[in-house]
């Protein structure tokens, strides 16, 4: 697990996953859809569960779903067919049952900021009922990784 430097996010759990603009991403002024950008963070999140051990499929083995309650996007500059983004998928620690990402899109060949992002996940049982407290073994999941994050 790596730190991050700015120190809002120090110890915060993040991964980085590549992503290269394919054709079908891009509109008719040449750059990417502002559509498509809602599909890199869904690759960022997978990214991050995978290696954390929190996928879609882990959370759902459990007994849950997470629904998108919130998506948040700022868009400061465009990508292009061929470029290569690098979406950076920040865990964002909260007493609330949800879970919060915050994103940073980057060019990786000049490493331009080209988004930042927010999403908010709130807790389902497999009945569609809103869960109100922290599942236990998110609650678990939390103060092993974050424990381990802080004492690297």
């Amino acid at each position: 697990m790596r730190k991050q430097n700015n120190s809002q996010f120090e110890n915060a759990l993040f991964d980085e996953k590549e992503i290269s603009v394919r054709f079908s991403e891009v509109d008719s002024m040449a750059i990417v859809w502002h559509g498509s950008y809602v599909k890199y963070l869904e690759d960022g999140r997978e990214s991050f569960g995978a290696r954390y051990g929190l996928g879609y499929m882990d959370v759902y083995a459990h007994g849950y779903m997470t629904p998108l309650v919130k998506m948040d996007i700022n868009y400061k500059k465009p990508l292009i067919y061929g470029d290569i983004a690098v979406v950076k998928t920040i865990f964002i620690e909260s007493p609330a049952a949800k879970i919060i990402f915050r994103y940073e899109i980057r060019r990786k060949s000049d490493n331009e900021m080209i988004a930042t992002a927010e999403t908010i996940q709130i807790f389902m049982n497999n009945k569609r009922e809103l869960e109100l407290l922290s599942p236990d073994f998110f609650s678990e999941w939390k103060n092993i990784k974050l424990k381990k994050t802080i004492e690297k």
